[in-house]
Formats: structure tokens, sequence, C-alpha cells
């Protein structure tokens, strides 16, 4: 479903979608780039959410800078019966950035929960990963460690054609 947007939202979009200034006042700070009220900015930013034109705003951690260099997608095969009690448990553990349900693809991938831990070595992570199997306890049949190898960047909504020339 398309929507369309008005002159200001597509401004607002093409302001923002490099990431909200890192400043104490981000809403202001656009505002002003924009002739608007922080109130302004953030009531519309709420409708594009609302309209699902966007899905969230949240901030997007570079966890290479910050020293967590070590970060493993650990993947569970977990009874499906009890997957999602467990996996809103475990998305509440500290080290958890990502916890989410997806489906399995038998026979070669049995794995149904992925949680995302991050450490400053690999030892970090494996220590992270022995609280979440003993969270899981019998309901865990299998599990793996998946390491990034790679920083990839991440983006939010983007306009066609990129930002508008000044």
């Amino acid at each position: 479903m398309k929507t369309a947007l008005t002159p200001f939202e597509r401004q607002l979009i093409a302001a923002t979608q490099g990431g909200l200034p890192l400043v104490p006042e981000p809403y202001e700070a656009v505002g002003a780039l924009l002739g608007a009220s922080a109130r302004e900015v953030q009531d519309t930013l709420a409708s594009l959410i609302e309209r699902g034109v966007i899905r969230r705003i949240g901030a997007v951690p570079n966890h290479y800078r910050l020293g967590y260099v070590a970060n493993g997608m650990t993947v569970w095969d977990v009874d499906d019966e009890r997957v999602d009690e467990l996996g809103e448990r475990i998305a509440r553990l500290p080290g958890v950035t990502h916890c989410y349900r997806r489906s399995r693809a038998l026979p070669d991938w049995p794995y149904n929960l992925f949680v995302m831990l991050h450490g400053r070595t690999r030892a970090e992570v494996e220590r992270q990963a022995l609280t979440v199997r003993d969270l899981l306890g019998d309901a865990c049949r299998d599990r793996a460690i998946l390491y990034s190898t790679q920083l990839l960047k991440k983006t939010g909504v983007r306009l066609p054609g990129g930002a508008p020339k000044e």
C-alpha cells in the first residue's frame, strides 16, 4: 500500500534518513533545520510510524567501535510449545540485542530461536550462550554460534533518488 507524503514529511525523511543528530535535543535540531518545532517533528514521525511508512526509531550502536568485536548469532533448536515463553525471558538478559523466532528449514536447519550476543571476546560470548542454554533447559535440543565476519551498514528509510539537492 502506497502512502502519499506531504512536502514536510518528505523533507523530514530526507533530513533524518542518515540518522538523527547526536545532540542532546535531536528533535529540536531537526526542527530548526526544517523551520518547525520539536513537537511538530515528533508528531510527524509518530504519524509516519502509525501509517507504516517507517517501522520504528531506534539507536543502532556500532558494536565494533564500542569494543564488542566478538558478535555471535546464537541459534537454538527449542521445543515449539515453549519457544515464545522462553524467548521472552531470554530477550531480557543482559548482552542480548536481538531475540526472535524463525521458521525451521528442515532437514538442514533445525533452529527456531535466534539470539544475538555481543562480547569483547569469543569466550565472553560463549559464557553468555551458556546462560541462555541454562535458561532453556530441557526445551533445547541443539545450538550453534555463528560469529560475524564483517560489519554490515544498517540504514533507515530512504527516499527514492536519495536526499533532495540543496
